[in-house]
């Protein structure tokens, strides 16, 4: 039954992407936009000030065009860019012209600061020519760093650290920073004389973006399709091999009331390398990781029959992370990293990832945990190899393990002893990126392992600045099981259309607005539907960064399990059962400029049987740049006949976030949570005593909302060192 989603899928790839849009070999303004670099024999001093002689003589990139609010003429607020670089050391000058009278917006001196709540300057570099994998550093004008990895043609992973240093001066009329980016923290092919490179600056106070190498408004400047050309003055040398240790000691105190255990102090210690091979491929080693200082989840209250997603934030899974996190779909992916250490400790593991030549690249990764209470030890480990074809796509060939080890691995009713994917996959970009897409087939091997174990998905999207149109096909087969990935539902097909269309007006209050319409179908093994939703919309994009969405949801579902749509333990709805309903929301995003700001939902109608009102609400509040106050909460009230549950949930989530300099800060989250009856305490301070070095002091609480009874705690100290 794949056969046929499959095969219409590749005809719409191939009939609407014309092979010679695949086959252009250089991105859209490589040729147009160019900027050279020479070396400088001494070291620049990192003060924000430019007076070195080197700054002089350094070419300029200077006439940003306007990405939003229109992606026509030159920026109001422009900026001029210079770059040199040592033996060792990548050095980057900006200056930011500040037209507008008035204190600049910024959030806080937290690093990785969001985008559109800071004024900020952005680097972009696709090392490799690839228009797919690079490097992203920025700050905002109070300082604050941004550092990421790019991959899939520009999204930006802001989870990735590295060593390098910055320094902002601010001045009535402009705002200059300078960057110190060391080489051994990139990587890069030897002997190349280009890059890809663009630079984005967003000012909030005269409401522009805006790029040297200029961005249609429907892209995100990071886009490295649209990058323009590094040209060094001679081919950068082959590195040696280098590394970095980063070790931790950590001591622990914690207790499970509910568990029924007295409290228990430990003491650890671990550590992670880096091991630099070459200027393209690195060796990261982790040996009895703590993942303790990582921020908190935030929760969510969980309406769905199904599990809910939270994204890796991990340091060692990161780097090169596109390799394996990528894999399959939103919702059919074959390897997950949250999934190793969830239960058990890790004990360690490697993981060799990077460039072979220009155009493949490797991944491989191995981790070892230990067994606790009846979860077996297990290792897993994952291969991708990826082949760059045509312009900016590519094929990638994978394989997944997860093996349990020990001696509970003999004990059968433990589950299966192994699991096993291996998979294929295409990936679609031309040239401007109009048209992207995916086919993939994987299939899953274990013990006793029968018919359907196998996942095909197909998918395309048309996009310009008036319509973006996508299409999507998938199969999920019933007995396909990835142990080590999140799978959100199986034994089903799926198809799911979108249509968006936008108006720009000349002038007035409104950027743009326009109609949208978007459907989702899941049919059964029998080809017999069984969830239906179709989901029109407007929106309406305002000068002011304000945004007003409408929408009107029609939900059909044949339940193929008994079911709670409450999810507090009521009666379940009976498998087989068939429910449509209808239910209409709004959604109101304020002016993020603004140092009170709020995204406010609300959304009404049938539920199943019976009826639901949601209401979500994000208030954020900052004296910046030290403090910022923020309450999101949920509200959902639903109204079932008997015998079914009705309830009332709540999520509170206030949290106090101080940010005293761009090396010291505090985090306060408290979270409500009323359908899992919890009250959850998180408190951080982090001291970033040198660079990616942090000593952490954390607290976290459960307790029991009504009588505040505590669950269980711990308290943590955590001190970490990069030594080069």
């Amino acid at each position: 039954m794949t056969r046929p989603v499959l095969l219409i899928s590749f005809l719409v790839y191939f009939i609407f992407s014309p092979v010679h849009l695949l086959s252009q070999t250089r991105g859209v303004n490589r040729d147009k936009y160019k900027i050279s670099i020479s070396k400088t024999d001494r070291d620049l001093r990192i003060d924000g000030i430019m007076d070195e002689e080197a700054w002089q003589k350094a070419d300029s990139a200077t006439h940003l065009q306007r990405v939003q609010p229109t992606d026509t003429g030159y920026a109001k607020a422009q900026t001029t860019i210079k770059l040199t670089y040592t033996a060792k050391t990548l050095y980057v000058g900006i200056i930011c012209y500040d037209p507008t009278p008035g204190k600049r917006p910024v959030e806080s001196l937290r690093p990785d600061f969001t985008f559109g709540k800071n004024d900020n300057f952005l680097l972009f570099m696709d090392t490799f020519n690839d228009q797919t994998n690079g490097f992203s550093f920025g700050l905002s004008a109070a300082g604050s760093l941004w550092d990421g990895v790019q991959a899939n043609g520009g999204t930006v992973n802001l989870n990735w650290d590295i060593k390098w240093r910055s320094s902002v001066k601010n001045y009535s009329d402009k705002w200059v920073a300078e960057f110190a980016i060391p080489f051994r923290s990139l990587r890069y092919p030897a002997n190349e004389k280009e890059w890809g490179i663009n630079f984005s600056r967003l000012d909030l106070k005269t409401n522009e973006k805006s790029s040297w190498a200029p961005m249609p408004r429907q892209f995100a400047t990071a886009t490295l399709a649209y990058a323009g050309t590094l040209s060094w003055d001679k081919p950068l040398p082959k590195s040696g091999t280098m590394f970095s240790i980063i070790p931790y000691v950590e001591a622990k105190l914690t207790k499970d009331n509910a568990g029924g255990s007295s409290a228990s102090f430990t003491q650890t210690a671990g550590m992670d390398a880096k091991v630099i091979l070459s200027t393209a491929m690195n060796l990261d080693v982790t040996i009895n990781p703590d993942y303790s200082q990582v921020e908190v989840d935030r929760q969510q209250t969980n309406l769905d029959r199904f599990e809910l997603f939270f994204p890796e934030k991990r340091q060692f899974y990161l780097e090169n992370s596109d390799l394996f996190a990528n894999l399959g779909s939103d919702n059919v992916r074959p390897f997950f990293s949250r999934r190793i250490g969830l239960e058990t400790p890790v004990y360690g593991g490697v993981r060799l990832s990077g460039k072979l030549g220009r155009d493949w690249r490797i991944g491989i990764m191995d981790i070892q945990t230990g067994s606790k209470d009846s979860i077996a030890a297990s290792n897993f480990a994952v291969a991708a190899i990826q082949k760059k074809v045509f312009n900016h796509s590519s094929i990638t060939a994978f394989f997944i393990n997860k093996e349990k080890t020990g001696t509970l691995a003999d004990l059968r009713n433990n589950g299966t002893t192994f699991n096993r994917v291996a998979g294929l996959e295409f990936n679609l970009a031309n040239r401007d990126n109009r048209w992207t897409g995916k086919a993939f087939y994987h299939h899953s091997f274990y013990d006793n392992a029968g018919g359907g174990s196998g996942a095909a998905a197909a998918n395309i999207m048309y996009s310009t600045q008036f319509l973006t149109v996508t299409m999507n096909n998938g199969w999920v087969g019933a007995n396909y099981i990835s142990e080590t990935g999140y799978i959100r539902r199986k034994g089903y097909y799926e198809t799911n259309p979108s249509i968006i269309y936008r108006f720009y007006p000349n002038g007035g209050a409104l950027i743009d607005h326009g109609p949208g319409i978007r459907a989702d179908l899941y049919f059964d093994s029998n080809m017999k539907i069984s969830d239906r939703e179709l989901q029109p919309s407007y929106q309406f994009d305002f000068r002011d960064k304000s945004q007003l969405i409408f929408d009107v949801k029609q939900d059909y579902i044949r339940l193929l399990s008994p079911y709670d749509p409450t999810n507090t333990g009521g009666e379940m709805m009976q498998a087989g059962s068939e429910y449509t309903w209808t239910d209409a929301g709004i959604t109101y995003t304020s002016d993020i400029r603004r140092p009170l700001n709020t995204i406010i939902g609300a959304r009404y109608g049938d539920y199943f049987n019976g009826s639901k009102f949601t209401l979500n609400a994000e208030i954020d509040y900052r004296y910046q740049p030290y403090a910022s106050i923020s309450f999101v909460g949920a509200y959902n009230d639903i109204r079932l006949p008997s015998p079914y549950n009705s309830a009332r949930l709540y999520l509170i989530g206030p949290r106090l976030d101080f940010t005293f300099t761009n090396k010291i800060f505090f985090t306060s989250f408290i979270q409500y949570n009323n359908q899992i009856d919890n009250l959850n305490y998180n408190f951080r301070f982090q001291w970033r005593y040198a660079p990616v070095s942090d000593l952490f002091l954390v607290y976290t609480e459960n307790a029991t909302p009504g009588n505040l009874r505590v669950k269980n705690r711990g308290f943590i100290v955590k001190l970490s060192y990069w030594f080069n």
